[in-house]
């Protein structure tokens, strides 16, 4: 028999084109008609009347809001209807998250709380052992090996380049074994990969939802039955599906975006389908229909005991047309990109400081501290239409806010923790400005707390940049000792950022540092006289308008680097490696492509999915830009002006072994009715050979051929948006010799179209719907509604091949994991009569050596914590960092004990030694599951890219967390 798997299922986005609340309560049905709790409210019923019947459901997010509103008998019926398999939850994440713009910790994390509350929901039985990424623009090779570590069988995908699927139908290869690392040890990230036939809609004229035109069947004495004719285009329909497919079942997709408010009108439509499609098996027809599920389809196809073939690349950049790349999205959006990576920073620290302060953490002086609402908001951001920047405006708003409350949550949990573990109920500041100068204590104080809380494993320098009005300041450090500071002017560039938001004439610049997974405490004093602030003032006057003449830059250098620039045109020139003896000629400059309009049905515009550039040559913003210049003993730096929209800052710290570039971008200018979309271009003399380099969500790198793909013969119709990637956190390129790397501070697209080169997305503003689904065009307004101004950072790494790993790698996950800055007045009463205020604390015992990377430190519930330990090195790409390297967890915090410790898999929904995935046999490549070693807690070793995850039960070392002075 042909067994055709029919799949009733619903795709719920977690915002796009209506909020996360006007989704789920059915609101403004004016923008889209959707109500997912009318979905599960007529789903329900008709599983618990017929127990033939099966339906999926993926975003947890939504579940979770239903389940709460339901009786208890209704929350029964539902138990039992997983309990039996007819209700299966596929994914089990918060939703369904995108894979270009997100990084693994956020999406370890969003799985992990969705997958939580269906384990203590539901048990066992609520574990899905699928996943279902059906609507993801591409798929990323680091998402198919969290999946396999998360202990899934099989991933289900609806969306691949419409040539990559052509070919695939040809060669039957429409599911295959994704081997989804280099490094770790097959099959620990193999994971088995299909391709959907019909993304994840249902077959042409076989949609019978009530949005659906299609003709229902009619199988009783009428003018209008259709039973004979629709049962041979079924027949026919699945016959050539099959072609494309390796065993005698294949799998039909029954339903689609918000479907089944009605779900009588789907059931009682494939009930007669089924019915009438297998009556046929009398007349010999070879066909047998069945309710399904994807665990059932992926049980047989295992059970069919073939060998598979092997991918190893992704599925980057995805297409659906010949002028239809899904690039764009890659960087639209890029201050909530920005947004969304800085608040799993300070979420992962809200997580750390609950787990070292205990309770007090969560209910304290400052009041009642949560982290949760951060988590969740955390996880709803993933959604692979929001970090993704394709929702519309509104609804990035809505992300925006509910971030915005989950900060406002967590810092009353870091302020009880702070006080709890310092000693001193201090008046905590978060200012959150810093990046346009804005902070109204550093601007008014004439003395204030600086704490630096440093949430890696390893000792962090840092350099601290405050808004003051001063002219001079002493700083000293938890010992008491003077800490060398610079005071600088504001820069004319940031004065037009900020507008009328602050108004600090200086920067307060100087190096602090903080022990690993601790904080250290400086003290500000301001100290300026009056004769001095006006000489400071003079300065300021004189440099706010600055222009290129003889005292252009040309140099600026510290102990490791040295970089030139072009006195006539202010351009960056050339960059040294002084420690390695290395000069290479480097150029960097801002361009803008004019985006397609697609004013007619045969054009394709540029718009929040797509990029699609009008010519393939970018336009200059400025052959030559104004400068000035700014030395001291701390930094040097020259400051680039190129247009009134477009400014950077090249920036070097003492000690400091790489270039800082930060940009200011917009408001993009459209005045001439063309979206233009923005880059920074990196040229060298580098042979690369057509080949560039980027991140998968931040872990291991892929290597990208210009106009080429690895599984098919690709036909290059776009030669700049064709070879544009995700950059999650950096892209080079190299020779055999030398290479140079780009950091980013948020998820932006990339590409290198010449050889040499390499370019990196900042900013789009466009003007045009690009006919995906989302409505508008891509037309940010900004703070003051005259476009968007964005602000980052790049970081540029020039050495040799072999060290380069271990300098990016490192300075990544120091960016990424930043340390966190809390200021206060000072002088603040003692948390506890008698208690000693800690000036510095750590809460490990030793530092993490440099490639282990604590990835999770978290409260699990009141006497366990989550804990993850990572290895944050490929196999092989440095000769210091890529080793196996062991850590002794059991005596590692000071905080607390650990009295006992149980492995688990990656979103710790299972114990270690219980997983049992599904044993796929490879064509090639064959590899044997190697059986867990037995846990020793005093030796936990790590392999080159490996994650362990641990439930700890702890035993804090004081009434209110542990205190552990340096």
């Amino acid at each position: 028999m042909l067994n055709v798997h029919l799949i009733p299922h619903t795709h719920n986005d977690v915002g796009w084109l209506k909020t996360v609340d006007q989704y789920f309560y059915g609101a403004r049905n004016d923008i889209q008609h959707a109500g997912v709790q009318y979905i599960l409210d007529s789903v329900i019923p008709q599983l618990l009347a017929d127990p033939t019947k099966r339906f999926i459901y993926v975003e947890v997010a939504f579940f979770y809001r239903w389940w709460r509103l339901q009786a208890e008998s209704m929350r029964q019926a539902v138990t039992q209807l997983v309990n039996e398999g007819r209700l299966e939850f596929i994914n089990g994440g918060w939703c369904m998250n995108d894979e270009a713009a997100t990084h693994y910790n956020a999406m370890i994390d969003q799985m992990t709380l969705g997958l939580r509350f269906l384990q203590e929901t539901f048990g066992e039985c609520g574990r899905p052992r699928a996943v279902w990424h059906i609507d993801p623009f591409g798929h990323s090779r680091e998402q198919a090996s969290l999946f396999a570590q998360m202990g899934f069988d099989g991933f289900f995908l609806g969306r691949l380049d419409y040539q990559d699927k052509a070919s695939r139908e040809q060669l039957r290869e429409m599911e295959q074994i994704w081997r989804a690392s280099a490094s770790l040890q097959p099959p620990s990230a193999d994971l088995f990969t299909g391709v959907l036939p019909n993304g994840y809609n249902p077959p042409l004229s076989l949609c019978w939802d009530q949005f659906c035109s299609d003709s229902p069947i009619v199988d009783d004495a009428s003018d209008e039955n259709n039973v004979d004719s629709l049962v041979v285009y079924f027949l026919e329909t699945a016959a050539t599906q099959a072609k494309h497919y390796r065993t005698n079942h294949i799998v039909m997709t029954m339903g689609s975006d918000f479907q089944y408010e009605n779900a009588n009108l789907w059931y009682k439509n494939m009930d007669k389908l089924i019915k009438h499609v297998n009556a046929q098996q009398h007349n010999g027809s070879q066909v047998h229909v069945l309710y399904s599920t994807p665990t059932c389809y992926l049980w047989e196809l295992f059970k069919a005991n073939l060998s598979w073939s092997l991918k190893y690349d992704d599925f980057f950049p995805y297409a659906d047309g010949p002028h239809h790349f899904w690039t764009g999205y890659f960087t639209s959006r890029p201050a909530f990109k920005r947004y969304e990576r800085l608040s799993n920073n300070f979420l992962q620290v809200c997580n750390q400081l609950e787990a070292l302060a205990g309770p007090v953490a969560r209910m304290g002086p400052y009041g009642e501290g949560d982290s949760t609402v951060l988590r969740r908001a955390m996880a709803v951001a993933q959604h692979h239409d929001a970090v993704s920047g394709t929702e519309k405006q509104h609804v990035a708003n809505d992300y925006a806010k509910r971030l915005a409350a989950g900060w406002d949550a967590c810092q009353v949990l870091v302020s009880n923790a702070l006080a709890s573990i310092s000693g001193n109920k201090e008046n905590f500041i978060y200012c959150n400005y810093l990046n346009i100068s804005v902070c109204p204590l550093t601007e008014s104080a004439s003395t204030f707390m600086v704490i630096l809380y440093n949430p890696l494993g390893r000792r962090v320098s840092w350099n601290i940049r405050l808004p003051v009005k001063g002219a001079a300041y002493s700083v000293t450090d938890p010992n008491g000792q003077t800490v060398l500071n610079e005071v600088v002017p504001v820069s004319n560039f940031t004065w037009a950022v900020r507008r009328d938001r602050g108004d600090a004439t200086h920067e307060l610049i100087f190096p602090a540092s903080a022990p690993p997974l601790g904080y250290s405490s400086y003290t500000v004093l301001k100290t300026a006289s009056r004769d001095l602030r006006s000489r400071l003032a003079k300065r300021i006057r004189e440099q706010a308008q600055p222009r290129v003449d003889a005292w252009s830059p040309r140099e600026i250098q510290n102990e490791h680097l040295q970089v030139l620039f072009d006195p006539v045109t202010g351009l960056l020139r050339e960059i040294q490696n002084l420690d390695k003896s290395i000069s290479l000629p480097v150029s960097q400059n801002f361009f803008w492509y004019n985006a397609s309009i697609g004013n007619d049905d045969s054009a394709q515009a540029s718009g929040a999915y797509i990029f699609r550039p009008n010519r393939s040559e970018p336009f200059r913003v400025a052959g030559r830009a104004r400068t000035y210049l700014v030395k001291n003993k701390l930094v040097q730096e020259v400051y680039q002006n190129f247009s009134s929209w477009c400014s950077q800052v090249v920036r070097l710290y003492a000690g400091q072994a790489y270039v800082e570039l930060e940009w200011t971008v917009g408001p993009i200018p459209i005045d001439d009715g063309l979206g233009k979309e923005i880059i920074s271009r990196f040229e060298t003399s580098l042979q690369t050979d057509g080949r560039f380099y980027t991140d998968a969500n931040g872990r291991e790198i892929l290597e990208r051929r210009r106009d080429y793909r690895a599984t098919w013969n690709l036909s290059q119709t776009e030669p700049v948006a064709g070879n544009y990637y995700p950059v999650n956190s950096r892209i080079y390129i190299k020779n055999k010799k030398f290479q140079l790397t780009v950091l980013t501070d948020r998820s932006q697209g990339g590409s290198s179209v010449a050889d040499g080169s390499m370019e990196l997305m900042v900013h789009r503003q466009l003007l045009y719907d690009d006919n995906r689904g989302v409505g508008e065009p891509l037309l940010e307004p900004g703070v003051y509604h005259d476009g968007l101004v964005v602000r980052g950072r790049h970081l540029v790494f020039l050495d040799t091949v072999e060290s380069s790993a271990y300098q990016h790698r490192l300075q990544a996950q120091q960016e990424f994991m930043a340390p966190q800055l809390v200021l206060a007045p000072g002088g603040g009463p003692s948390f506890h009569r008698g208690q000693r205020n800690l000036k510095q604390f750590s809460a490990l015992k030793q530092e993490l050596p440099p490639s282990v990377h604590l990835l999770t430190l978290a409260q699990w519930d009141p006497s366990s914590i989550l804990i993850r330990l990572e290895h944050q090195f490929e196999r092989g790409e440095s000769t210091n960092g890529s080793q196996p390297i062991t850590v002794d967890l059991l005596h590692l915090f000071s905080s607390f004990t650990i009295t006992s410790l149980q492995e688990m898999n990656l979103v710790a929904n299972q114990k270690r030694e219980a997983m049992n995935r599904l044993s796929w046999r490879p064509a090639t490549g064959a590899a044997r599951r190697q059986p867990y070693p037995p846990l020793n807690p005093l030796g936990v070793t790590l392999q080159p890219m490996e994650i362990r995850t641990f439930l700890a039960t702890i035993r804090y070392a004081g009434p209110s967390g542990g205190q552990a002075e340096l």
